[in-house]
């Protein structure tokens, strides 16, 4: 899987090479051809079906935060510029599924990231993630929305 993941950067060079421009976006556009003509010329490569199922599972991940990232800003936008404050702040407990370390970490993270939420704590015997929302209506609606959307795409992406 990572000499794959190494054929995909070297054709995202060859692609900026190609065009003769080094720059992100020619870059993330090669890295897509890459992985396009990887995916296409896969069955020559054993054992490589992990590298695209997993990079989709994080282009997934990715696609989910971005929307909510966007969604979180302009509900906490909308709050900080109307006079009339909707904000109802509540710490929230998370039970989570996560096992591992790195999984727990990059969901904290995640959660953080998101306008109007902040990690704040995980428990001692990391069952729990502890997180402030701005928008708590419901703190059960809260924290199912966390489950079933973060916290399952990292367990998914990263396993």
């Amino acid at each position: 899987m990572t000499s794959l993941f190494r054929y995909n950067l070297l054709l995202a060079v060859g692609w900026c090479a190609l065009l003769g421009e080094l720059s992100v976006p020619n870059l993330v556009v090669g890295f897509l051809v890459g992985f396009l003509a990887l995916s296409i010329s896969g069955p020559m490569f054993r054992g490589t079906r992990g590298y695209f199922t997993s990079f989709l599972r994080y282009g997934r991940l990715a696609l989910y935060f971005a929307v909510e990232f966007f969604v979180s800003s302009m509900l906490v936008t909308w709050d900080v510029l109307t006079p009339k404050h909707k904000a109802t702040p509540a710490i929230v407990a998370i039970p989570l599924d996560l096992e591992h370390p790195l999984q727990i970490t990059t969901l904290a993270n995640l959660v953080s990231l998101t306008p109007g939420t902040l990690s704040l704590d995980v428990s001692p015997d990391r069952k729990t993630l502890y997180v402030h929302a701005m928008f708590v209506r419901d703190p059960e609606e809260t924290r199912r929305a966390i489950k079933n959307g973060l916290e399952r795409l990292v367990k998914e992406a990263m396993r």
